[in-house]
């Protein structure tokens, strides 16, 4: 009997560039400091929330997500009609392109950035278009000279991930003047939290009056929700609704529209935990560069340093120590701030090894 035929795939899956998530810890004594998340847990207030929603869970969630949309809509004074909760920035990314772009359309970005980008354009069927960075930061100048009449979409990270950088106001509003007003220009700000830089803008205020811009936020990192997936899109109200009907429904849980609602609450208790965290990126800035590291400014909450071929021996000198660190191949190393012992067993072990 001959072997019954196998489903007929897309021929270019094969080829397609992986997301590489960080590694799980091996155990607690192993300083996890390489997928961003946030080092402390939800606030008790945030816990009880989730708690007395586990008691609804035989039922579906708001598909409408209309509670949440109301909390945000007043939070952010923007209207409810400009927001679109999703799972998480990264699945309101792959529904924005879903709403936007597809076969002979191309995506611009820089490189390197998120690295689900590449990945996320190819699975909507459109052609990712990557604009290096220059001195660890978007070169918007390239990047507007670089969209064609092919560009549906341009995707700005800000702060960028995994160099931490950030594109300040001037130069990010000049480059929005000149992107022509048919391409979707998405702020992705999913560290907007963690800015103390006064230059760096606030997408949400830029979009206002412009029809063409998105921006993407999370509760994944400053909110300290990454498990639960719930982010959301801020974005005009032609431009919402087609996400809208790209989004899968029911996607954001009810037990993450809950802890999200709960930690807009509870936002002021919140952000002291962001304030200590970027103090403790100053600190460990300030340290690694004292050590001799070339360290870029960061805006988010991780370092980044440039090793290129000594990428792999730092990564493993870090895990020897027991903290894990992100290797990006033969480029470098993303380091998220954690608490402030996990970050001094980090500072060690780079000042063991001087550069």
């Amino acid at each position: 009997m001959s072997p019954a035929p196998a489903p007929r795939l897309r021929a270019d899956v094969s080829g397609l560039p992986r997301y590489v998530p960080g590694r799980a810890a091996p155990d607690d004594q192993v300083d996890k400091l390489s997928s961003n998340e946030n080092p402390y847990p939800p606030l008790p207030s945030v816990v009880a929330a989730m708690r007395e929603e586990l008691e609804r869970v035989n039922r579906y969630p708001d598909a409408t997500n209309g509670d949440l949309i109301a909390d945000l809509a007043a939070a952010l004074a923007v209207p409810p009609e400009h927001l679109v909760p999703g799972t998480g920035s990264l699945g309101v990314t792959r529904d924005l392109l879903g709403a936007a772009a597809g076969p002979g359309d191309e995506v611009l970005f820089a490189w390197r950035s998120f690295e689900a980008y590449p990945l996320l354009v190819w699975a909507a069927g459109a052609t990712p278009v990557r604009i290096p960075l220059r001195d660890e930061r978007h070169d918007l100048e390239a990047m507007a000279a670089a969209v064609t009449d092919r560009t549906r979409m341009v995707i700005v990270c800000n702060p960028n991930n995994p160099t931490g950088t950030a594109v300040r106001r001037r130069e990010l509003e000049r480059f929005l003047d000149r992107v022509p007003g048919d391409v979707l220009v998405v702020l992705d700000e999913a560290y907007r939290e963690f800015v103390d830089d006064t230059d760096v803008p606030d997408g949400i205020e830029l979009h206002r009056d412009r029809p063409n811009v998105a921006v993407l936020r999370t509760f994944s990192k400053a909110y300290g929700l990454a498990r639960l997936r719930v982010g959301y899109a801020v974005a005009h109200p032609p431009v919402a609704a087609a996400l809208r009907a790209c989004s899968v429904p029911f996607g954001v849980s009810g037990i993450a529209q809950t802890a999200a609602r709960a930690s807009l609450r509870a936002e002021s208790e919140l952000l002291d935990r962001v304030r200590t965290l970027t103090a403790e990126r100053a600190r460990v800035t300030r340290t690694l560069r004292a050590a001799g590291w070339s360290v870029p400014d960061s805006q988010a909450n991780f370092v980044w340093l440039r090793l290129g071929s000594r990428t792999t021996a730092f990564t493993e000198a870090c895990a020897t120590a027991g903290v894990m660190v992100r290797p990006f191949g033969d480029e470098g190393v993303r380091i998220t701030i954690g608490t402030p012992e996990q970050n001094d067993r980090l500072l060690k072990t780079a000042g063991d090894r001087r550069a």
